[in-house]
């Protein structure tokens, strides 16, 4: 399996509403719930109204459109990380799956799943 590097620097936000969020990047994900409303973006689209937020996020892209019924391709990929001590935050949209891990550990991640036999690509 395919995974891209993406050359993003990633933070993962808590925001007040989504009122100030820039839709117009490439990357931006929210989550909203009856407790709060998460963005995920590039961190030079971080919002004024953001509560809270952790920068210094890099992230991994499974390649391809994958069928919803497919199964257990992030639970393999976050059980390789977690063997390799290595946390993860992930997102998923309609079409793949996104992982993301803390930018000190990008390297070792990609080496981790390289070595799980992952085909990791720029």
């Amino acid at each position: 399996m395919k995974i891209q590097r993406l050359k993003n620097s990633f933070a993962v936000c808590k925001v007040k509403s989504v009122s100030d969020i820039d839709f117009s990047g490439e990357f931006c994900f929210v989550g909203k719930t009856d407790e709060e409303i998460s963005l995920v973006c590039v961190e030079e689209h971080i919002p004024e109204n953001t509560v809270e937020c952790e920068k210094g996020w890099s992230a991994f892209r499974v390649c391809g459109t994958l069928d919803f019924s497919l199964v257990g391709i992030l639970s393999k990929i976050s059980a390789v990380l977690a063997e390799s001590n290595i946390g993860i935050f992930a997102v998923s949209t309609y079409n793949t799956d996104y992982i993301l891990t803390k930018s000190r550990d990008f390297d070792a991640a990609a080496d981790a799943l390289i070595r799980a036999g992952y085909e990791i690509t720029d």
